[in-house]
């Protein structure tokens, strides 16, 4: 067989049928027909070392910080603006 047979994507799907969605690697090995040695082997081939997910799941809880408070900046600029509106109003001011 060889080491070329499958395209990145098709062993990324595999992948995510045993890691994300939970089947079994030998379900996952005959419905796909390559043996469980070539799915471990992509396992260790597309995974990340621990550093890199460490400072993945940092950038997404700064992503999510950062949304937040984009998020509240925003709600405060838009209160701000229809109060002085209002207040303009009241007072007779164009």
């Amino acid at each position: 067989m060889s080491a070329n047979k499958f395209t990145d994507e098709f062993k990324r799907d595999a992948l995510a049928q045993v890691e994300d969605r939970g089947y079994p690697v030998r379900e996952v090995a005959e419905r796909l027909g390559v043996s469980t040695k070539s799915i471990y082997t992509w396992q260790k081939q597309f995974s990340r070392p621990a550093k890199v997910i460490k400072e993945v799941d940092a950038q997404a809880d700064e992503i999510r910080r950062l949304k937040r408070d984009l998020l509240r900046v925003t709600d405060l600029s838009r209160i701000r603006k229809q109060s002085s509106g209002l207040f303009s109003r009241r007072m007779g001011i164009s």
